[in-house]
């Protein structure tokens, strides 16, 4: 009788973690990115899309904060696409630059990434696109939602992801 309890105690034990590790894997499609592409590997151009990210962040982190699911992420992003192509464009111009930027959501293909205790494996992800001018330099990319990169330091303010407490949680039992 004890070894048939060990046996279902281990058989449930094996089923808990598979299921919980396909749902991590799930719900890695729930995330939004964030992808700069800079016009050039240019001293100057990379340093801009350094100053245009840290506006939008600084302009997004208290929308963002707001937000409950990907979705409505997604609907505040295409209802703000105008601000950020201005704020965008404004960086741009501000530093003497002639080029102009957008702002798109899509969904695109990215490479594996390393976020502290959480990978995001290679595949396609829904991202808000900024591309500056020609877009052909190096890149910068986090996660728009849930907010990882959008952390709201200057107020003291730090938004945490769920899903990644979840996943962390596991990760240490």
């Amino acid at each position: 009788m004890k070894k048939i309890c060990i046996s279902l105690f281990l058989i449930s034990i094996i089923f808990l973690t598979v299921i919980v590790s396909t749902n991590s894997q799930v719900e890695q499609k729930d995330y939004l990115r964030i992808h700069i592409r800079a016009n050039s590997n240019s001293v100057q151009d990379q340093s801009v899309k350094y100053k245009v990210k840290e506006e939008l962040v600084k302009y997004l982190t208290p929308y963002i904060a707001n937000c409950k699911t990907k979705a409505q992420a997604i609907s505040l992003i295409n209802e703000k696409k105008d601000e950020l192509t201005i704020i965008t464009n404004q960086v741009l111009l501000q530093n003497g630059f002639n080029y102009t930027g957008k702002v798109a959501v899509e969904n695109e293909e990215f490479p594996t990434r390393v976020y502290e205790d959480l990978t995001l494996e290679k595949g396609y992800y829904d991202a808000v696109i900024v591309t500056l001018g020609r877009a052909t330099g190096d890149n910068w990319w986090c996660v728009v939602y849930p907010p990882m990169c959008f952390t709201g330091n200057e107020s003291g303010i730090v938004y945490k992801s769920k899903i990644l407490e979840i996943i962390k949680n596991f990760k240490n039992k």
